[in-house]
């Protein structure tokens, strides 16, 4: 995102905060966000992407956007550090999102991390890196960014869109099947969303389906920054500059896919300086957010226990594609 859209972003942002709750938010799924914590390490400046261990509950793992090395962090819900690691034969050239699912061993969890970034959209190919979850143990709980542990070897997973190139800031992968989705980021058009099917055969590159465009309730449309699928691989929520998104596969619907049709309910993530990441907790009842910036607050949303109500609709309405 430019810095013009930014500063444009940020105050029509101000200037709608009374109207947006009322406005984008039709239905409410979560409660109102709450800061747990913030971030303590100050190797972690740029937050761009999270994800909840499936190996040490109540751990969170992330990364910095553009400009760190080949490096995941650790953090507990307290904002601890839990360790830091350096990805063992992996490059970073713009990581912006780091996801869980399964691998090529069976029980076994697995980090793909998403190097999809391309503001300016002249790279031919995307590559996601999956390593097997570090095991966070009293010796390298420890490390630092200037003292790293070190992960597994790195499979390069080498994805290529249909129709072009395109940024991207979101990567999914589906807690079942292990199938890989990038969301595009371009503001003021709905974002489209590319399917590659494992599984992979690390090393070859991979042509994506497109599966389709998605509709997202905000005035910027299709700034989408970061996103998560549920534990359960029922849910898929996403969060842009300003808020969080949810789309719900309806109880009969087999087929993963059918969600990206289903209508997306946004809801309030709290103060970020510049969200661009959030994740399911691991028991999948409520998501946590971060942000760019040095010790990032660490905001979390519970899920209602009610099916919602019906929020206002206010005159923004006709200015917001719902």
């Amino acid at each position: 995102m430019s810095l013009n859209l930014s500063v444009v972003c940020a105050f029509v942002t101000l200037w709608l905060g009374p109207f947006w709750t009322a406005s984008v938010v039709a239905q409410h799924r979560y409660g109102p966000p709450v800061n747990i914590a913030s971030l303590k390490d100050k190797s972690v400046s740029e937050s761009s992407g999270l994800v909840a261990s499936r190996r040490t509950p109540g751990v969170y793992w992330t990364h910095n956007d553009s400009g760190d090395g080949p490096f995941i962090y650790a953090f507990n819900s307290r904002g601890e550090a839990s360790g830091v690691f350096r990805v063992t034969g992996a490059q970073a050239r713009d990581w912006e999102d780091i996801s869980a699912g399964p691998g090529p061993q069976s029980g076994k969890s697995y980090l793909y991390i998403g190097d999809i970034g391309d503001n300016n959209e002249v790279r031919s190919e995307l590559v996601v890196y999956r390593i097997a979850e570090p095991e966070l143990t009293t010796a390298n709980r420890n490390s630092t960014k200037t003292r790293p542990a070190v992960t597994e070897g790195a499979e390069a997973i080498r994805l290529r869109y249909p129709d072009g190139k395109h940024d991207a800031e979101t990567l999914l992968v589906h807690p079942v099947s292990g199938n890989i989705y990038v969301v595009t980021k371009i503001p003021l058009v709905n974002p489209v969303v590319y399917e590659a099917a494992a599984p992979f055969e690390p090393g070859k590159s991979i042509t994506m389906n497109r599966i389709g465009e998605i509709k997202v309730p905000s005035l910027f449309r299709g700034v989408l920054t970061g996103g998560s699928v549920s534990p359960d691989g029922r849910r898929v929520a996403f969060c842009d500059y300003f808020q969080g998104y949810e789309l719900v596969l309806p109880a009969p619907a087999k087929d993963f896919n059918d969600i990206w049709k289903e209508r997306m309910i946004g809801f309030d993530l709290g103060k970020r300086q510049q969200g661009e990441a959030i994740a399911y907790r691991l028991d999948g009842k409520a998501l946590i957010a971060t942000s760019e910036g040095k010790q990032s607050p660490i905001f979390q949303v519970e899920r209602l226990n009610h099916k919602g109500t019906k929020a206002r609709i206010s005159f923004i309405k006709r200015f917001v594609p719902l």
